[in-house]
């Protein structure tokens, strides 16, 4: 018995200094695969993405939230897109743990078929891709874990593409690695690699929003109409 009541000492005093000194992590945030996943259509694009991680992982010390996106281009049908976009960096502004990294929007004229037509037939369109999120996400995963930056890391995204920086991190560098998925359903390569995977649910983004109004240095700001 006193073996026993040995270890459950020793495990009660390892998770009391756990929750002393608990692990710092930094996230990565793939913005528009969490968009498109869990906020378009929805009430929950004032996120507090900070706060959102802090709820997700509330056994950490959210240290880092690094968020990677592009800036969109006004549209005849949605003029106003950048403007709400840009009050939403503000805000994302106020939260000094968040750093927003950028990327690009590619937009270039293709020639693509035409679904359900015999014979077939081809339409000009102009497509519009995002360029360098999912790179310059990979790559500083990978360099804040090169510089020991953090305890341990989590990447809010499904892509795939994501994965073999993810396995270095895990398998080569040491560090434990958790995901959080905003899409319905995981991506089979992701899910298949074993590493954790934590569904954010509806609750979790009703309970990160922003207050309105806030207040940085330009002075008072409020949540974009309509969302």
């Amino acid at each position: 018995m006193g073996g026993c009541e040995g270890e459950v000492r020793n495990c009660f005093a390892l998770c009391f200094l756990a929750f002393l000194n608990p692990m710092k992590i930094f996230c990565y945030i793939d913005g528009f695969n969490l968009y498109y996943g869990a906020l378009k259509n929805t009430q929950y694009k004032w996120l507090d993405i900070v706060k959102m991680c802090q709820l997700l992982y509330p056994q950490y010390q959210v240290e880092k939230v690094k968020y990677f996106t592009a800036r969109v281009s006004a549209r005849p049908s949605d003029p106003d897109q950048p403007i709400r976009q840009q009050t939403y960096f503000r805000a994302l502004g106020t939260r000094p743990e968040a750093e927003i990294i950028e990327g690009r929007f590619l937009t270039k004229p293709v020639r693509m078929l035409v679904a359900g037509t015999v014979p077939q037939q081809y339409a000009n369109v102009i497509k519009t891709e995002e360029k360098g999120s999912d790179v310059n996400l990979a790559v500083h995963l990978l360099h804040d874990a090169y510089k020991k930056a953090y305890e341990g890391a989590v990447v809010i995204s499904n892509d795939s593409d994501l994965l073999e920086a993810i396995l270095i991190v895990r398998d080569e560098l040491g560090f434990p690695i958790a995901l959080a998925n905003p899409q319905k359903n995981p991506s089979f390569h992701l899910q298949r690699a074993g590493v954790p995977i934590k569904k954010i649910r509806p609750g979790v983004l009703a309970a990160s929003q922003f207050s309105t109004p806030l207040t940085d240095a330009n002075g008072t700001f409020h949540k974009p109409q309509g969302w």
